[in-house]
């Protein structure tokens, strides 16, 4: 693949194992301009990088070589795994994101992303289930790259995972119970920053987290039943 050099020092001096590579996690720049990301990223002050970065026009720009740990997810967590960074790819969209005014993303976007992720996909024998967002690692703190980001498109092309709807009867679960079994899915998926046994005001993010990413057009941080039903779909 062709990609646009402009290397960033903000990553570790020693590289990894292509082993180590086991996920993707996509952000986007949250800043007003691509030069002001681009800045921000190769500015050794800010201690943040990224391995690639995909403009508007779609083009990717490599900022960090793969086998070098690029500062990216920060604090982080899915399934046994925490602090992303040694075991990820970050890439960033060029988008303002929720501060300055959060556009959709682009065709020419998107289209280079998958193309750039099915080949880190093969080049690293990546699953197809460690595709995620910033926000599904550090829900508490991250909401990029939000509900506009086309997870469904993504998955399409075996990237990202997604549901697929089956009919499911509640057979008059209490509203207690649906909160149980909703927690216990998100789990099994690989959501963390939770208490499986107690809950807490901060919960409310991760179901955002969740909906951002599943459920885009009710992101309310509520759980209704469409979206216990899909956490149930994802995970049975």
């Amino acid at each position: 693949m062709n990609y646009i050099e402009d290397y960033s020092p903000n990553h570790s001096k020693k590289s990894r194992f292509k082993k180590n590579i086991k996920f993707v996690i996509i952000h986007y720049t949250g800043m007003q301009s691509e030069i002001e990301s681009i800045n921000r990223l190769k500015n050794p002050k800010f201690k943040v990088s990224c391995h690639y970065l995909i403009n508007r026009r779609g083009d990717i720009i490599q900022l960090v070589k793969d086998r070098y740990i690029a500062w990216h997810a920060g604090k982080s967590k899915w399934k046994k795994f925490i602090n992303l960074n040694s075991s990820s790819i970050g890439i960033e969209l060029t988008n303002k994101g929720h501060q300055f005014g959060y556009e959709n993303f682009n065709n020419k976007q998107i289209n280079s992303l998958i193309r750039l992720c099915k080949n880190l996909k093969k080049k690293y024998n990546l699953k197809k289930e460690n595709f995620l967002g910033h926000s599904d690692i550090a829900p508490l703190r991250k909401n990029d790259p939000g509900e506009k980001f086309p997870w469904k498109k993504l998955s399409a092309h075996n990237l990202g995972c997604w549901y697929s709807t089956k009919k499911y009867k509640f057979k008059n679960k209490s509203n207690a119970l649906i909160k149980i079994l909703f927690f216990k899915n998100l789990y099994k998926l690989g959501y963390r920053y939770f208490d499986l046994k107690r809950r807490n005001v901060r919960d409310k993010k991760v179901i955002k987290a969740f909906q951002q990413h599943y459920l885009p057009n009710n992101v309310n941080g509520k759980i209704d039943k469409k979206t216990f039903k899909i956490s149930h779909f994802l995970t049975h």
